[in-house]
């Protein structure tokens, strides 16, 4: 393996391992600070020793370990500043006790007291705490669990990331001046945070699926797959967590032919339908239809419902569009948003032509000027009814704004198709 291979699989390897790390902090030592600060420690570490050293057998463990010690480090430091020294001896049992001013690293785990075993889904429902709001919640959960970074976050909200920053300050500061207990949530608390905690993993999922980095990120997407399933067998009564991991079953399942060998993004109606995933679809379909036995829809099992239609679909011109465009109705009683009209501007494009669409889509400019979707949507449009020129404008500002280099990939192709050979 040449350095620069090793190095990018140790870049992926913690980037993949700390949410688990911060978890588990978390867990131990009840406090996010001390797990952030800890965890990033231990990958600075990490970073600095595996190469020389070599990647342990487990990185996993040798992450948490060392990030344990350095969360002991860190509150052992604040045993000595005054009114601190209280609170850090308290943080410090039972994983670690305070005797004659010195620390007994005893990492022995606080017993379990609530209904959540796995930490880092008790991680995303102590994040999603009331008394934050929902954005605040998504955004410091995404950034602790999912290790995503700021700008990351800021694309995934379509705002600026100076603006993600400071929801994420507010966010944690609040924690701190408040004294939001961080612990772990109890059965009464689920239902009351399970909206935050779904957006959370649609977000992360999303950044996974598609990522603004430059790699998909297959194990961040496999980890919140894992965590719905867990989330349905812990409320298996809620419609809305089985919608969403049907959801991400059906997503997961044309994930093989979502991009060409060169790293191109194939769209949806030039997919290899051979190629998607036949158990997933079968396991995605079952569950939106349970969703329909128990007929309390909501936004994510009609999201599921709208990628069932697609995935039952044998080819493209298969697609029954009227009953998408339908279910896209049916969502905007209940999420409308920009992202939303834009969507469904797509479906109605196949039943009624570009014209009408496009206007639907104008009407967005205001909002979604700068979201990439919106200029290839656009631009897609334009060029379907023969509008050469402003297509192309459309098409170098949806480039200019993608993150993802397989999708610009494939919108410059789609550009270039338009300009004249040798122009």
């Amino acid at each position: 393996m040449s350095t620069a291979q090793l190095d990018e699989r140790i870049e992926r390897i913690v980037r993949d391992e700390f949410g688990r790390v911060v978890a588990a902090l978390a867990r131990r030592f009840g406090d996010l600070d001390v797990a952030e600060e800890a965890g990033q420690e231990a990958l600075v570490s990490a970073m600095e020793r595996w190469p020389t050293d070599g990647i342990p057998p487990n990185p996993g463990a040798w992450l948490t370990t060392t990030a344990t010690r350095k969360a002991i480090d860190v509150l052992r430091r604040e045993q000595h500043r005054g009114p601190k020294q209280q609170a850090a001896q308290a943080m410090l049992s039972p994983t670690a006790r305070v005797t004659a001013g010195v620390v007994d690293e005893r990492l022995d785990d606080p017993a379990d007291d609530g209904p959540v075993a796995d930490d880092r889904l008790r991680l995303i429902f102590t994040c999603c705490h009331p008394a934050l709001a929902e954005p605040a919640r998504v955004a410091l959960t995404l950034r602790l669990l999912g290790g995503l970074t700021v700008p990351e976050i800021a694309a995934a909200f379509l705002v600026p990331e100076r603006t993600m920053a400071q929801r994420i300050t507010r966010a944690k500061r609040k924690i701190a001046e408040a004294r939001i207990p961080f612990r772990v949530p109890q059965a009464d608390d689920l239902t009351e945070r399970l909206g935050g905690v779904l957006a959370v993993l649609f977000l992360s999922y999303n950044e996974a699926y598609l990522p603004h980095g430059p790699e998909q990120r297959i194990d961040l997407a496999a980890e919140v797959v894992r965590l719905s399933r867990q989330l349905v067998e812990l409320l298996p009564d809620e419609p809305e967590p089985r919608g969403l991991l049907a959801l991400l079953l059906l997503s997961e399942a044309r994930r093989p032919a979502r991009f060409a060998a060169d790293g191109t993004l194939v769209r949806l109606d030039e997919q290899d339908r051979t190629r998607w995933n036949a158990d997933l679809i079968a396991q995605g379909h079952a569950l939106v239809r349970r969703c329909l036995e128990q007929n309390r829809p909501g936004q994510y099992q009609l999201l599921a419902a709208i990628n069932a239609v697609h995935t039952d679909a044998l080819t493209a011109a298969d697609t029954d569009w009227r009953q998408i465009v339908t279910l896209y109705d049916q969502l905007l009683t209940r999420l409308d948003t920009p992202v939303v009209r834009l969507n469904r501007a797509v479906a109605v494009a196949e039943i009624a032509g570009p014209l009408p669409a496009l206007e639907l889509v104008d009407a967005l400019a205001d909002q979604l000027d700068g979201y990439h979707a919106f200029h290839a949507t656009r631009a897609d449009l334009l060029r379907r009814l023969g509008r050469t020129t402003p297509a192309v404008q459309e098409y170098d500002r949806a480039i200019e704004t993608a993150d993802n280099a397989g999708e610009r990939a494939y919108l410059t192709r789609l550009r270039d198709s338009l300009r004249p050979r040798g122009g």
